[in-house]
């Protein structure tokens, strides 16, 4: 395959083919870099070498009735985590602060549950003034389940930027990691922030048994559907949940995905998400020629590796962080060169704030 071919149906806003697709996800080892080079010409061309941080906020953890296979937090989960209702506003305040401290662009609340309450919404929307009040610059999104359309636009007014809901995979695979709601009632709420002004924030979480034609489907849908940005999530098989003991995938083929959705989305923010320390190892900053955009700090209910290991990373890259000042940032400890260590990946019992 030719796959500058590929990066310039891409720069040229084309699709590349069904077949093609194909070819990105069975790319023979001997070829994975130009693979990757490929989509870090199209990734170059509209991010240049900035690396957009996103901090997450898990704002109620837990006592969620819905059945997600993977989710530590679903009602079919016996992993010990966090379990507490809506954060009060100064804890959200404090942890919008720490967002800013660790250079995030983006302030993620996410919310458990198959969707907000009225009440729920009017606290969050609360905190979202005080949050955008004390930090201007700071994007807000929310993720907090299925919404009705007068929440979406009450969330909008409150200064909520983006609305964050995944379709995780395949329409044709999603019978099989939740049955308490459907691939449409996602889709259908994608829709709904969309009419009322909201960034749409979808995306996918791969390794829990789909197989490659899902993959690709995902990929087309989040294209058709015009997503401004794609978190990729690689699946922590947590024990407790239904997917538990599932394997991973590989640093390799994690790649190969993260090239797929860089080139049928070639102007959107692809973020490397849940997973990307444990899923991705030492090849992680391979990662970053492709996706613009990561999360810092802990994830909704796993650990990621420090803030200073990902600045580290971002700058031996010869990168930089969108809106950073640029100050030099601090290198990780030289025993943990790469911010791994032994609790990279752990599920967490506490509120990450």
């Amino acid at each position: 395959m030719d796959w500058n071919r590929l990066a310039e149906t891409a720069l040229a806003g084309d699709a590349i083919s069904p077949e093609e697709a194909r070819a990105v996800l069975a790319a023979p080892e001997d070829e994975l870099l130009a693979l990757l080079a490929a989509a870090a010409r199209v990734r170059r061309a509209h991010f240049g070498t900035t690396v957009k941080l996103n901090f997450l906020l898990n704002v109620k953890s837990g006592l969620c009735p819905e059945d997600c296979h993977y989710c530590s937090q679903s009602a079919v989960s016996t992993a010990p985590i966090a379990r507490h209702p809506i954060l009060p506003l100064p804890d959200i305040v404090a942890a919008a602060d720490r967002a800013v401290r660790v250079k995030a662009a983006r302030f993620c609340v996410v919310a458990s549950g198959r969707g907000p309450s009225d009440r729920e919404v009017d606290a969050l929307a609360e905190s979202v003034r005080a949050v955008r009040a004390a930090h201007p610059d700071l994007e807000v999104c929310a993720c907090l389940g299925l919404l009705r359309d007068h929440q979406a636009e009450r969330l909008r007014e409150a200064g909520v930027f983006a609305y964050n809901h995944n379709l995780n995979t395949s329409e044709r695979f999603y019978r099989e990691i939740c049955a308490t709601h459907t691939f449409q009632d996602r889709v259908a709420t994608i829709e709904r922030v969309k009419a009322v002004g909201l960034s749409p924030c979808a995306g996918a979480l791969f390794g829990m048994g789909e197989g490659p034609e899902d993959v690709i489907a995902l990929a087309y849908r989040l294209r058709e559907l015009g997503i401004d940005s794609i978190p990729i999530n690689f699946l922590i098989p947590i024990p407790g949940t239904p997917l538990a003991g599932r394997p991973a995938l590989g640093p390799r083929e994690c790649l190969k995905i993260l090239c797929l959705f860089r080139l049928l989305n070639p102007a959107t923010e692809v973020r490397i998400a849940g997973g990307r320390e444990v899923q991705l190892g030492w090849l992680q900053p391979l990662g970053l020629y492709v996706a613009n955009s990561i999360f810092v700090g802990d994830y909704l209910t796993t650990t990621g590796q420090s803030p200073q290991a990902d600045f580290a990373m971002i700058r031996d890259l010869g990168f930089s962080i969108l809106g950073d000042g640029g100050a030099d940032p601090a290198p990780p400890p030289a025993w943990d060169a790469c911010g791994l260590g032994e609790n990279a990946g752990r599920v967490t019992t506490r509120p990450n704030a």
